[in-house]
């Protein structure tokens, strides 16, 4: 019963596209479900487990500059903006405004569609209400 859920939020930190995916599932596989939803931006902040050549590539295309720190497997880094990357905190204060909610935080649905929905209910009156 593991799960990941992967988030695109707007520049307050709120939530506009959501995914979840099973634990053991990459990152990169959960980013090849939501490119298509990805909206027009300036720039996309990722962790590391979003650092691909393909990835940065599809984001190039969209006109949106990739702030990811490389991944410690590359052999030569790609620098990033650290400033920018600093913002990053707002996408963990809206995971953590979400794990406030008791039956999200303990994941008591077995079934991904019952826990998602919660997580959607959860979304839309901490961040939308």
């Amino acid at each position: 019963m593991n799960s990941k859920l992967h988030a695109i939020y707007d520049e307050i930190g709120r939530p506009l596209v959501m995914l979840l995916t099973e634990g053991q599932m990459s990152d990169h596989k959960g980013t090849k479900l939501m490119l298509g939803a990805l909206p027009p931006a300036k720039a996309l902040l990722g962790d590391t487990g979003y650092d691909s050549n393909w990835f940065r590539t599809a984001l190039v295309s969209k006109g949106i500059e990739a702030c990811i720190p490389p991944s410690k497997s590359r052999k030569v880094a790609i620098p990033h903006d650290k400033t920018l990357y600093r913002q990053r905190h707002k996408i963990e204060n809206m995971f953590g405004k979400l794990k406030d909610w008791r039956r999200i935080a303990t994941r008591y649905d077995r079934c991904a569609h019952t826990f998602f929905s919660a997580i959607c209910i959860a979304a839309a009156v901490a961040f939308w209400l």
